[in-house]
């Protein structure tokens, strides 16, 4: 019965690691920023990142669960060194982005206690540490993971039901857009399961002895949940957001997800929206060091041997460079753009090994969840390409 319940708390734990990880500072305010531009349209946008979403993370978990082998491995077998550079883009981005992480958390701490951003950001930075220092961190992270999901997703219900937003007209454009932003939708897709963030739940189920084609049936049902749990955020935030606009209010340019709360409860408003983005950027911080390092242990032997020392480390390095010199945005924005591109070239190898009997031995992926596959690697490598082609004509130019 014990190991039962130990499976199924793996399970949830995975589904929401990845969420929470997906739920960050960014994730937030991509959400208030295009629900200000595309209005109730914004629900097409996201209704379709939630089926791209979907077909993405069901072909990565199967196939990483299936073999028993990390992404990183997976790649390696597909072809001789891929899977070095998919580390190495994963821990470029998810050290960069951790920096965003913990900035968030400071300025949620700021929101609430009236603190310094810096201060904030290095008491959150100690408080993820003091997870991993604990003998059961696995267990911790799953438990915290799924409390502050719950949290973020409660607190933002009801301020969504407080700004009234137009549900019907919502539920209209959702099926039938007014415009569609195509860009949007890549956003959408890459924030939510690009860079670092597909995989932390998929190596979490590795790490609790998830594997083999007979754990699929549940694997599949936690990837699926993992898209929802993020998605089911967006939604009411996207609520929460229009109500407001639709109103005729204007959005705070320098924290635009912030504007609802406020309305709704004014200086009190402020402070849950300091509890929301800190619980959103905390978990971030412990889903991005913990999946980054991940792709490091089988790679690095003394990595594995000490591995809860080396996340630690990567949490501590992420809050020093926040809180000496702040956000290098340059170098945010160019890993940023690398981030863009991990997706499709991950889910490109993943879907390659989903043929190779060395990898996933008898197992036949479905047809259907394999096109899926390669109409995100094709949509996001173009785009991402365009992306880099812009950055780099105007850095030269």
């Amino acid at each position: 019965m014990a190991s039962i319940t130990h499976r199924r708390n793996a399970v949830l734990g995975a589904a929401f690691l990845m969420a929470t990880s997906a739920i960050g500072p960014g994730f937030l305010t991509q959400t208030a920023t295009f629900t200000n531009t595309l209005l109730a349209s914004f629900g097409f946008v996201i209704l379709l990142s939630i089926l791209l979403d979907i077909g993405a993370q069901l072909n990565i978990w199967r196939i990483i669960v299936v073999s028993g082998k990390r992404a990183q491995d997976i790649s390696n077998a597909v072809f001789p060194g891929a899977g070095y550079f998919l580390a190495s883009l994963i821990v470029m981005g998810g050290l960069a982005f951790n920096i965003g992480n913990v900035g968030g958390a400071g300025l949620g701490l700021s929101s609430i206690f009236g603190i310094q951003p810096e201060i904030g950001a290095i008491i959150s930075g100690v408080f993820a540490i003091l997870i991993f220092l604990r003998k059961e961190a696995g267990l911790l992270m799953d438990r915290f993971a799924q409390l502050m999901g719950f949290v973020m997703i409660a607190l933002t219900v009801y301020v969504a039901f407080k700004t009234e937003p137009p549900v019907v007209e919502a539920i209209h454009r959702t099926f039938l857009p007014e415009k569609i932003d195509p860009i949007a939708i890549v956003t959408l897709v890459g924030g939510t399961v690009g860079g670092y963030i597909t995989f932390a739940g998929a190596h979490r189920l590795l790490d609790a002895g998830i594997q083999g084609e007979k754990a699929l049936p549940e694997v599949s049902r936690s990837s699926v949940s993992a898209i929802l749990i993020a998605s089911a955020m967006r939604v009411v935030l996207f609520l929460a957001v229009l109500g407001i606009v639709a109103k005729g209010v204007a959005l705070n340019p320098k924290n635009p997800a912030e504007t609802p709360f406020e309305y709704v409860a004014g200086n009190f408003g402020v402070v849950l929206f300091g509890i929301v983005i800190w619980a959103a950027s905390i978990t971030s911080v412990i889903g991005a060091a913990y999946t980054s390092v991940s792709f490091l242990t089988s790679l690095c032997p003394n990595v594995q041997k000490y591995r809860n020392r080396w996340i630690i480390a990567f949490i501590v390095i992420s809050t020093v460079i926040l809180a000496t010199i702040g956000r290098p945005a340059a170098v945010l924005v160019f890993v940023g753009t690398l981030n863009g591109l991990i997706l499709p070239i991950a889910l490109a190898l993943i879907l390659f090994a989903a043929y190779k009997h060395n990898i996933v031995g008898n197992y036949k992926h479905p047809l259907w969840m394999a096109i899926i596959g390669w109409i995100v690697v094709i949509a996001m490598g173009v785009l991402s390409g365009k992306t880099i082609y812009s950055y780099v004509s105007g850095f030269f130019g």
